[in-house]
């Protein structure tokens, strides 16, 4: 099992920026890849990225590119997405999931921080 936690969410103006934070506790954090997802309200879930243990291999969702970044730091067990030049249209529950290497789903998720943007 795997325990994720986020934070870091808030109410931020348009332009600004955040750094969401998830922490990650239980089995041993090389084993995942780990993604962010979101998803706002009456819409799909989505990914924002994902980023390998080795943080080699990173991807960001195109549309988000060049103002997201995704990070992990393996000695804390904590992926971080930073946000910047934020959008209204950025408004949603962000979510910190993981996936064993190996596996083709996400198996486990955290229960979301909530970011908001206004105009």
């Amino acid at each position: 099992q795997v325990q994720l936690v986020e934070s870091g969410g808030g109410l931020v103006q348009a332009g600004g920026s955040l750094r969401l934070s998830c922490a990650a506790s239980g089995r041993t954090f090389s084993r995942y890849t780990m993604g962010w997802f979101r998803q706002a309200p009456g819409k799909e879930r989505e990914i924002v990225g994902n980023v390998a243990y080795t943080s080699t291999n990173k991807y960001i969702a195109d549309p988000l590119k060049g103002r997201f970044t995704i990070s992990r730091d393996n000695s804390k067990n904590l992926v971080y997405l930073q946000m910047n030049s934020l959008k209204p249209e950025d408004t949603a529950l962000y979510y910190c999931a993981a996936r064993e290497v190996t596996a083709a789903e996400y198996e486990y998720w955290g229960q979301g921080t909530q970011v908001t943007v206004s105009s």
